[in-house]
């Protein structure tokens, strides 16, 4: 007798995706180059405290780096980040210069240590410079002007993504894809860590960004605080680590 077996599964319809358009194209083009571990903002460069946190031995494994890391973007500077991010990014669509000003200088404020204070400064300047350069677009110059000091990298990216009419949620969750896989490649070199772990750290650290990225983008500037402490010490005992690797 002829055997059958439910098959419907493979029988499904398979819809072809739709083409993004030209403005889609070079909106994902744009943000993959500026989010990209090639862009020289000298992010490999920083640590973020990290460094310290394998010398004290916090950090000793590829599941201790997932936690530590874990509670940076869900308790720390990811999520705080990612929610001045999400404020420069409206209110430079908005077009409202005052409210761009006021996260600007916020986001600049609300660093914890000296050399997290370089990191994200450097990282800012080097992100605008590079954008004004390569990928200048009208209107870019008068956002700059009107956050009228210091733009830190969460400031850059919001503002450089807005200008280009780049959409918050892909701008996001991008940017915390480039935090979180710096944070991971500066844990590999350190334990150290082989490619295997680290994208394993990777991936389990996925829900993670997707859940702080939407956390951050509903966020009110009210709801920014931390309580990463020891990361926080970490960043500030670094400046005095007798042997380093990275400038944070």
């Amino acid at each position: 007798m002829l055997m059958t077996t439910n098959r419907q599964a493979d029988l499904t319809p398979v819809v072809e995706p739709v083409a993004l358009s030209a403005d889609e194209g070079a909106a994902l083009y744009r943000l993959m180059t500026w989010l990209s571990p090639a862009f020289p903002v000298g992010a490999f460069s920083y640590s973020s405290g990290i460094e310290w946190a394998v010398e004290a031995g916090d950090i000793t494994d590829a599941a201790t780096l997932q936690n530590w890391l874990s509670s940076m973007l869900t308790d720390g500077a990811g999520f705080c980040d990612g929610v001045f991010l999400a404020h420069v990014h409206r209110a430079v669509m908005a077009g409202d210069d005052a409210a761009l000003r006021e996260v600007a200088e916020l986001a600049s404020a609300f660093v914890a240590s000296k050399e997290r204070q370089l990191e994200t400064t450097s990282q800012g300047r080097a992100f605008i410079e590079i954008a004004r350069s390569a990928w200048n677009h009208d209107g870019l110059e008068h956002l700059i002007a009107a956050c009228d000091g210091a733009i830190v990298y969460p400031t850059a990216v919001g503002l450089v993504s807005a200008a280009h009419r780049i959409p918050l949620a892909a701008t996001m969750h991008g940017f915390f894809h480039a935090l979180t896989s710096n944070w991971i490649s500066a844990g590999a070199r350190l334990v150290p860590l082989g490619q295997t772990d680290s994208q394993r750290v990777l991936a389990a650290l996925e829900p993670v960004v997707v859940a702080t990225g939407k956390r951050a983008m509903e966020a009110s500037l009210d709801d920014l605080g931390g309580a990463t402490f020891r990361a926080d010490i970490a960043a500030m005992r670094h400046e005095t680590q007798y042997t380093r690797l990275f400038r944070s």
